[in-house]
């Protein structure tokens, strides 16, 4: 099969076997369903074929439709802190579609410490969301203590509007206007530089903040899902397929994520 992408094209074999390291994956997580697991596969070798791979820290691909499958790190599946392998908290739904988090105290902690693990100018958290509504939900974040900055947050609609903040929440600050936009797909924040910092839906650049120069270091806390680990946390109830962190995405390789992605959500029939 051939999929093509921007810029580079992934080539996948049916007679190719499968990628080592999708099948520590696949092992790590108890995936026995030949779907799912040509799924993964195929989602692992179009990310390293799109030179995406190695910019990941974590990603969690949601399948298995359970609890002990769905926390696993495909980019390190060690059931392990320093392997970021999510830990969930409180009231969520896990099922063949993915991660429902039921918005007042459901969570996973990804023990991925925003500081330590991402570069200050170099970050990027991704959110797969299949349900579509407007509401004082946040998909993932961390701020210090019970300041606002430093931050990093999604925040994908509120009042039709979205905001992303990427080390503090006024020159690394990112509005976007959703008013005629679902809250549904793959959405993305990216910072490649001091100033320079983007926001994705379905790979197309919504918003950026291209003109600010910010120098605030990242939080020094874990990143949650499905929350913000703030002294006053905020949940989201929108239904996670993926999500994921890593290093800063340029323009090109956040379309290309994004190809890669709904390709595997096709393939698993959830796509939105």
């Amino acid at each position: 099969m051939i999929r093509r992408g921007i810029g580079v094209q992934s080539f996948v074999s049916a007679g190719g076997g499968t990628d080592a390291d999708a099948q520590a994956f696949i092992t790590a997580a108890g995936i026995t369903d030949a779907t799912q697991q040509s799924a993964i596969n195929t989602l692992v070798t179009d990310l390293k074929g799109y030179g995406i791979w190695s910019k990941m820290k974590a990603i969690w691909p949601f399948v298995g439709g359970t609890s002990s499958s769905h926390k696993w790190n495909l980019r390190d599946p060690r059931d392990l802190d320093a392997a970021f392998r999510l830990v969930f908290s409180g009231g969520i739904t896990h099922s063949s579609t993915g991660v429902l988090w039921n918005g007042t105290n459901g969570y996973g902690d990804t023990k991925l410490n925003a500081q330590s693990n991402l570069g200050q100018f170099s970050s990027c958290i991704t959110y797969y969301s299949r349900t579509n509504n407007d509401g004082v939900y946040i998909e993932a974040g961390t701020q210090n203590g019970s300041n606002f900055n430093p931050r990093i947050i999604m925040h994908i609609k509120l009042n039709g509007f979205g905001y992303y903040d990427q080390n503090d929440d006024v020159t690394g600050r990112i509005t976007v206007n959703l008013s005629s936009t679902n809250s549904t797909g793959l959405y993305a924040m990216s910072r490649t530089a001091n100033n320079s910092a983007k926001a994705y839906r379905n790979g197309n650049q919504i918003g950026s903040t291209n003109t600010n120069t910010i120098s605030t270091a990242l939080p020094s806390q874990n990143i949650w899902l499905g929350a913000f680990n703030a002294n006053a946390p905020i949940y989201t109830n929108r239904e996670c397929a993926f999500a994921s962190i890593g290093d800063g995405l340029t323009d090109t390789e956040a379309a290309n994520l994004y190809t890669a992605v709904q390709a595997y959500q096709t393939s698993l029939s959830r796509n939105v």
